[in-house]
């Protein structure tokens, strides 16, 4: 069953003989290629900043495994362009053993951090004193290693099962393996959906919760995902099997792997507008680390208006 080759690879062959499918193609795989070299270049600033430069807390452990795993899956989407541009026997080898299983591996994992960082936001606001009081303090670093664990095993039984990884005979387990696999993303969506609409509603209708930048980077990183990153897993656990069922069903399946490229060059972009936005740059030089730091500021907004003021209207 060779369902990532369907699932991943865009078709360069020309459609009823014309070229001009072909050259959208090579137009869509060029910039993927270009916003993925961004994406790598964002991501590795965001991991050296929090894993050296900047003291962690609960939410900022969950940002640098977020941005570990967005780093990663621009890796294999970055190859995996690159494979289709030259269309090498060997190199689709290469993307079919190795590639696919760490991207899914890494698509998984980036959901997970990022539910999490969800319900962890929403748990503070709802609850708290619990949350300050009762909540573990290795709490953020256990639930990352797990999730890094689940998410490799999954990716695992995936590439064995569905014999991209290696010829087996169990193909008949992984329409098993992918039903799992995505109960555990709906689960995960659900939750991520849940939390931030639960967010947004107190924001919304409490006027004692004040919104900070914090709250602003957890909303926008989780919109840019509901709008460029869902499509892969839809188009990995869903459309593939439509498709295979139904073979007249049709979708723009070329335009999923810029999308889900778009979503994880997006994440240090927002925590960078979101730091700079509303600040005096010709007046104050302003370091990425500081800039970084203040996107996930979780003081209102208020305060920081107040504590820019003059020493004379203070």
């Amino acid at each position: 069953m060779d369902m990532t080759v369907i699932a991943w690879e865009t078709n360069l062959t020309p459609t009823n003989g014309s070229d001009h499918q072909v050259s959208e193609n090579i137009i869509l795989d060029v910039l993927t290629v270009i916003v993925a070299l961004v994406g790598l270049a964002g991501n590795a600033v965001v991991i050296w900043l929090l894993g050296f430069r900047m003291r962690r807390n609960a939410i900022s452990v969950y940002i640098l495994n977020l941005a570990g795993a967005d780093f990663l899956f621009l890796c294999c989407e970055f190859g995996t362009t690159l494979v289709l541009l030259f269309d090498v026997d060997f190199f689709h080898r290469v993307m079919e053993k190795f590639l696919l299983p760490v991207a899914l591996f890494a698509y998984i994992s980036g959901l997970s951090f990022l539910s999490a960082i969800s319900m962890e936001r929403c748990m503070s606001v709802l609850w708290p004193i619990w949350y300050r009081c009762h909540r573990p303090r290795k709490l953020s670093t256990i639930m990352c290693a797990l999730f890094w664990a689940l998410s490799l095993l999954l990716s695992m039984l995936e590439g064995y099962y569905c014999g991209f990884l290696v010829e087996n005979e169990h193909a008949v387990l992984c329409p098993v393996l992918d039903f799992i696999t995505m109960a555990w993303l709906i689960l995960l969506f659900v939750l991520l959906c849940g939390s931030s609409l639960a967010l947004m509603t107190r924001l919304l209708c409490s006027h004692r919760v004040l919104p900070t930048r914090l709250y602003v980077t957890i909303l926008l990183t989780v919109l840019i995902f509901l709008l460029c990153g869902l499509p892969f897993g839809i188009d990995w656990f869903l459309f593939y099997w439509l498709k295979k069922y139904f073979p007249a069903f049709a979708y723009p399946e070329e335009f999923v792997l810029p999308l889900s490229c778009i979503n994880s060059c997006a994440n240090p972009i927002i925590y960078f507008f979101v730091g700079s936005f509303r600040q005096q740059w010709w007046k104050q030089r302003h370091t990425l680390r500081l800039v970084l730091q203040r996107a996930l500021q979780d003081t209102p907004e208020v305060d920081e208006q107040v504590e820019s003021l003059p020493e004379e209207t203070l």
